[in-house]
């Protein structure tokens, strides 16, 4: 009956706790069902029936997936109540996402996609600028620290990683960033680092060594990204140029599912530059890196959530503030939970 009435889009008194379960996630001051709705404690509250939602008015395509995911949690709140909190690292792997079903080729199924994605990146920068800042700072401080901490990241010697933005709400990455730089590799740190900069706006970004961080400098969107040279006029090192094979990246995005979904911010940078860097690995001989996204508890989604294009491409593992989730079987065998 519940279910039916959250799929008609009735009233339901029935509480709903955020997100997702993390127990760090629903401290959140105003939360959020997966579909976007408010409920349960906003300080403004009102019981929206699901088809009224304001955000969800003119987008009935994702009632059926978001009353599902409700109904799930709502079913099995009791039993998650009961278990003991996760460890670091997350046992079981779930299966694998694909987009092998989506055809280039049909415009209407792509646009469908494309404007399910639009709806969902608004609700969880909606999620993000609701984040409790005291909030953020503990989970930005507990990703590092699992990060720096893992094997898997102690014996990479090459890897690409994103340079955080306050701004974007991204998870922080000041400190490994700091770590990694502090410790050159004639130190016997063997870390060398790339990071991004964007080229122009047609998902053209590249990704260069720096050695310090004052090689960075903000951009017209007050980012920090590194100069094409460096301070004595020498080009700097190009990621897709080096010799020697990437280990590990380090990604930011938007939202994700334990399937290895990734939602970004809608400019195809990341997935365009990983895929050419999958192409010049596979033409090289090498190990493909190990994808690996950086979360916080509101931007895990349930499975289904995150539509799938096929220029989309799936991450291996992800990390948050309850721990490392492997996904893929590359993931499972290197980080070895």
């Amino acid at each position: 009956m519940v279910k039916y009435q959250l799929l008609q889009g009735n009233r339901t008194n029935l509480p709903v706790n955020g997100f997702q379960n993390s127990t760090i996630g629903s401290r959140l001051t105003n939360q959020l069902s997966p579909a976007g709705v408010h409920l349960g404690r906003s300080p403004k509250h009102r019981k929206w029936a699901i088809s009224e939602a304001p955000m969800l008015r003119n987008y009935k395509p994702l009632l059926p997936i978001a009353a599902n995911s409700l109904f799930n949690h709502i079913q099995s709140s009791a039993f998650q109540q009961s278990l003991p909190p996760l460890s670091r690292f997350s046992s079981g792997c779930p299966k694998m996402a694909t987009n092998e079903s989506i055809k280039p080729e049909n415009e209407d199924q792509l646009k469908h996609i494309f404007d399910q994605k639009r709806v969902l990146r608004s609700s969880v920068r909606k999620a993000l600028k609701a984040m409790d800042p005291s909030l953020r700072s503990q989970e930005d401080n507990v990703i590092q620290s699992i990060v720096l901490e893992a094997p898997w990241f102690k014996s990479t010697q090459r890897l690409c990683a994103y340079v955080s933005c306050s701004a974007l709400r991204e998870v922080d990455t000041s400190r490994l960033l700091s770590e990694i730089l502090q410790h050159p590799p004639k130190d016997g740190y063997s870390k060398k680092i790339y990071v991004p900069r964007v080229e122009d706006k047609n998902s053209h970004m590249r990704m260069f060594n720096i050695s310090r961080m004052d090689d960075l400098i903000a951009n017209s969107m007050n980012i920090l990204e590194p100069a094409p040279v460096d301070s004595d006029g020498n080009e700097r090192e190009d990621v897709m140029q080096t010799k020697d094979p990437i280990d590990l990246f380090l990604l930011p995005g938007l939202a994700f599912d334990k399937s290895g979904r990734r939602l970004g911010r809608g400019g195809g940078y990341y997935d365009t530059f990983l895929k050419n860097y999958q192409e010049l690995a596979k033409a090289q001989n090498w190990k493909q890196p190990l994808l690996v996204a950086l979360s916080y508890s509101v931007q895990i989604m349930d499975e289904g959530i995150i539509p799938l294009t096929p220029k989309d491409v799936l991450v291996d593992a992800l990390v948050s503030p309850s721990g490392v989730i492997p996904i893929s079987s590359a993931a499972l065998d290197i980080m070895k939970v």
